[in-house]
């Protein structure tokens, strides 16, 4: 992008993005930096609450599944802060309730993951919200779904499976058959 709709302004904007990949959030900011942001990163709700109170951002960028609180809890604290403040909620588990709520507490954007910088940037500094967007044209099954909400819950556990299938509320030898399968496809 030639033209920034940031650039000219003697203050850089603040923005605070909140999301639990790091991966995500490090490559999210260095490309939110090249686009003239002062970023401010946390993992989880309550991080981002944190820094928000410490230094009020003109933007956010809120990942709606989280430890802890989710973006959705973190979204009416943040406009309480600003209430002029853009707010948009980023998923990887879209849906158009989730999408619709976003948007009734105040989000100004809602976008799926997988999402670059551009996307966000448009998204953040867009007026009107692209309801045919919300929810991508082909969302993932709810198999799919289920197999990357495993793979996240394995990961958070260290690949321990008996954790695993107790942070799930399933039995571990139906989780030992569910991981034996394939990944189903998107």
């Amino acid at each position: 992008m030639s033209e920034h709709p940031i650039e000219g302004e003697e203050q850089q904007p603040h923005l605070l993005l909140v999301d639990d990949d790091t991966t995500f959030t490090r490559v999210m900011m260095r490309a939110m930096t090249r686009r003239g942001f002062r970023v401010s990163c946390a993992s989880s709700a309550e991080e981002g609450l944190e820094l928000a109170l410490q230094d009020v951002p003109d933007y956010a960028v809120l990942d709606l599944k989280m430890e802890g609180d989710s973006g959705l809890v973190l979204l009416p604290k943040l406009l309480e802060l600003d209430s002029e403040m853009r707010v948009l909620i980023l998923t990887g588990y879209s849906s158009i309730a989730t999408a619709v709520e976003a948007i009734k507490r105040g989000a100004c954007n809602y976008l799926c993951k997988p999402a670059d910088a551009d996307d966000v940037l448009t998204a953040l500094l867009s007026e009107h919200v692209d309801l045919n967007s919300l929810v991508p044209d082909n969302p993932m099954s709810v198999d799919r779904l289920q197999w990357e909400h495993i793979q996240r819950v394995l990961s958070e556990n260290d690949g321990n499976i008996s954790a695993t299938a107790r942070a799930l509320g399933m039995h571990r030898r139906t989780l030992q058959r569910k991981l034996q399968k394939r990944p189903v496809r998107r």
